[in-house]
This record gives structure tokens, C-alpha cells and sequence, in this order.
């Protein structure tokens, strides 16, 4: 590629008035294009972001995280994007790190870069910590390799592989699409990296759409469909065992998992 690649960022909203417009405008700082769905907010989230430099995508009713991702990726594949960053708009993520992901892109142009919260991960709350420990174990045998926070919304997708994998979206898919979507780029051939970015909890902080244990268990039985459909997949469970104990681990810009 002759020319700087083309990043555009997806932010899924709903009912994010109080942050959207600042989350919006900071990646814009750092991405060619941003995209905010509004899935069926009540609050007034569209009318933050009125008159930003951004494209607005308009749900009528809530059709869950999923179905805004999807929409809002496909979006920006039809707007010429190399690259698709995934950012959730409560302001959990710092979209100053957007650079650093594609930095890890650029050094893998293949993978997808996720933003990890391994930063002061103490600061996350004990039930949401043991319910993300589950999910990387569960996504990482399925896609056959170790994976750091999978349940991070933060992450960069390369265009040419989200062209090639499709997942479904529809209304109740929820987090089930990300995890899904983790899986089907392993399968498909990217390796999965890490980016090391901070865990932001804020005391005030509205309560997470994430439900640890009723999205955990969704997550879990659409990943053991995916074992059952291939003998349980022994040779990733393996491959995931042996990655997490090799020593070494994320750096502050890259860590790869061996495919």
C-alpha cells in the first residue's frame, strides 16, 4: 500500500448521551472517517453528536451491540476503509490509543489488534474479571489460540479480512458477535494480538450493557456448538494450552498468539 492506509473507527451507542460526543470527536482526531449507531437511544444520544464531523447510523428500536457493529462495519467497508477500529462509547476506552493499534496493524497486516485491559486490571470489578477469564478460555480454545481480553470492544479489524468472514447479527446476537467474530478471523487465518491499554472504571460510570453471567453463557454455548462441529477441537485447546505457558506475554504495543 503506496498511500497512508484509511482507518475508520464504529462506535455502537445506546443510550450514551453524556460521553458520545467526546468519545466521537477524540477518535475523529485519529481516524480518516467515525461512525456512531444509535441503537434506538431515548436519551438524546443522536442529538449529542448533531453537526460532528462523523456519519450517523440511526437504529428505530434496539437491536443489540451486535447488529450496531455489523451496520456500522459495513459502513465503513463501503466508505473504502483499510482498516475498522470497534470503540464502545461509555468512555471505558481511550481513543488516544487508536495509533497504537494500527501501529500493531501495520506490523502485522494480516491480524486483528485488540485493545486489552491488562493495565491496572485490578480495577476492574470481581464478578466482571472472572467472567472475562471464562471467555478468553472458552473463545481461545475455539479459535485456537490465546487471546488477551476477549470481551474487549476495543479492537482493529484489517478490511480485507472482514470482507472474507461473515457472522450473524441479528437482534439478541449481543456480545454473542464479537466473540463470534474473534473466532470465524481466527478460523479464517488472522492471528489475534494484543495491545496493552488501561482498565478505566469510573466511580461515576453508568452500569455496564455487559451481563457477566447470562452474556458469558451465551457466548459459551455458541462457542461449544463451534467444538461440537469439530470434534471438540483438540488441536486448539492444545495450541491455547501450550501458548499460555510460554513465557513472555504483551508488550506495550504487540503481543502475538501463535495461530
Amino acid at each position: 500500500m503506496n498511500r497512508a492506509p484509511r482507518i475508520a473507527v464504529v462506535i455502537p451507542a445506546y443510550q450514551e448521551a453524556a460521553t458520545i460526543a467526546d468519545i466521537a470527536q477524540r477518535a475523529r482526531a485519529h481516524a480518516d472517517a467515525v461512525f456512531v449507531v444509535d441503537d434506538g437511544s431515548r436519551d438524546g444520544t443522536a442529538e449529542a453528536v448533531a453537526g460532528l464531523d462523523l456519519s450517523l447510523i440511526r437504529h428505530t428500536r434496539n437491536l443489540g451491540k451486535g447488529a450496531s457493529l455489523a451496520n456500522g462495519i459495513a459502513r465503513a467497508l463501503e466508505g473504502g476503509a483499510d482498516a475498522v477500529v470497534t470503540l464502545d462509547a461509555d468512555g471505558q476506552h481511550e481513543p488516544e490509543d487508536i495509533p497504537r493499534l494500527v501501529r500493531a496493524w501495520q506490523a502485522a497486516p494480516g491480524d486483528v489488534i485488540v485493545g486489552a485491559r491488562l493495565r491496572h486490571a485490578e480495577r476492574a470489578p470481581r464478578l466482571r474479571k472472572a467472567a472475562n477469564r471464562v471467555g478468553d478460555f472458552w473463545i481461545g480454545w475455539a479459535a485456537g489460540q490465546a487471546i488477551d481480553d476477549s470481551q474487549s470492544g476495543f479492537r482493529l479489524y484489517p478490511a480485507a479480512l472482514l470482507q472474507r468472514v461473515s457472522v450473524p447479527s441479528g437482534r439478541g446476537r449481543g456480545f454473542v458477535y464479537e466473540s463470534e467474530l474473534l473466532i470465524e478471523c481466527a478460523r479464517a487465518g488472522a492471528g489475534i494480538r494484543s495491545v496493552a491499554i488501561e482498565s478505566i472504571y469510573g466511580a461515576n460510570a453508568r452500569p455496564s450493557h455487559f451481563r457477566p453471567i447470562a452474556d458469558i453463557a451465551a457466548i459459551t454455548r455458541m462457542v461449544a456448538v463451534k467444538l461440537v462441529s469439530r470434534g471438540m477441537y483438540p488441536q486448539g485447546l492444545y495450541r491455547l494450552l501450550v501458548a499460555r505457558r510460554r513465557p513472555g506475554g504483551t508488550e506495550g504495543d504487540a503481543a502475538g498468539a501463535d495461530r
